[in-house]
Formats: structure tokens, C-alpha cells, sequence
């Protein structure tokens, strides 16, 4: 069997190319810094936030009393509203997001403000417990226009 140079080299250039690409994305991923508002005594929070380190991101908190000043600064509508906001790489993560859903964030890079878990399903990364819920992540945009970003189903 005859191997054609060219093709080989057009092969493995494109197998480097790709491989370039999922070790920019995992670096991307690895380098973002996770910043999470929440109040002193959330244990649920803390539990979240020990999901995301365990999925490699680095994470800085900032307790504060009161997180509805932090909210409305990053626009944070009620009906998207949860116990704890992060910011990752200027996204808007709030609340019980799984740490791959975050991930997915930052690999597709979609044109929206931030994706949320609205309320506390029981069985989301944090509030783990009997009877697991199904539950939506959703995005949601400047105009507070929603979309399902990804589903769990227990």
C-alpha cells in the first residue's frame, strides 16, 4: 500500500489542531478564577463551592450579610435568584449550577450574560439529599431572555 505524504502530513496537522484546541480549552477552563458572594452561614454554599475546587476551579469567597446589592449590580433577576452568585470569567453562575454546566460555559463561550439553577433543587451540587430533583440550567441574557443550557435528571 502506497502512503501519500500529503495526506499524511493534512492528517496530522488536523490531529494537532484539535488537540491544540481541547488543551486550550482544558487551560482556559483550569486558569478561570471562580468568585463567589454568599452569606457567612450558608452551608449549602460551601458545599458548592467544594464541588467546583473537586472540578479543578480555583475559588475565592466573599461573605457578606446581605447579597441583594450584589445581585442588582450584576443584574441578577428574582426569578433567576438563588442563595449564593459567582462570577466566572465575567459570566454570572447563580446558584446550584453542576461544575460541568460551568464548564460547558466557558468551552462554547454562547453570547449571554449567565446561566442559573433558580431556586435550590434538592440534588444539586450542594443541596444533596433524598429524593433528588430533575431540574434545568438555564442561560439568560441582558433582557432577561431564558433558555435551557442543559438538563439534569437524577
Amino acid at each position: 500500500m502506497k502512503v501519500n505524504n500529503k495526506v499524511v502530513i493534512i492528517a496530522s496537522a488536523a490531529l494537532l489542531i484539535v488537540a491544540s484546541g481541547l488543551v486550550i480549552a482544558q487551560q482556559r477552563q483550569a486558569s478561570a478564577k471562580v468568585l463567589v458572594y454568599k452569606t457567612p452561614t450558608c452551608g449549602c454554599c460551601a458545599k458548592w463551592v467544594g464541588h467546583m475546587e473537586k472540578a479543578g476551579f480555583e475559588v475565592e469567597t466573599r461573605d457578606l450579610d446581605n447579597l441583594s446589592a450584589i445581585k442588582n449590580q450584576y443584574g441578577v433577576k428574582r426569578d433567576f435568584s438563588s442563595c449564593h452568585t459567582a462570577i466566572v470569567d465575567g459570566y454570572i453562575v447563580e446558584g446550584h449550577v453542576p461544575p460541568m454546566f460551568v464548564k460547558k460555559l466557558l468551552d462554547e463561550r454562547p453570547d449571554v450574560k449567565g446561566i442559573t439553577v433558580p431556586g435550590m433543587p434538592i440534588g444539586s451540587p450542594g443541596m444533596e439529599g433524598p429524593n433528588p430533583q430533575p431540574y434545568d440550567v438555564l442561560s439568560f441574557d441582558a433582557q432577561g431572555k431564558t433558555a435551557v443550557f442543559g438538563s439534569v435528571t437524577p
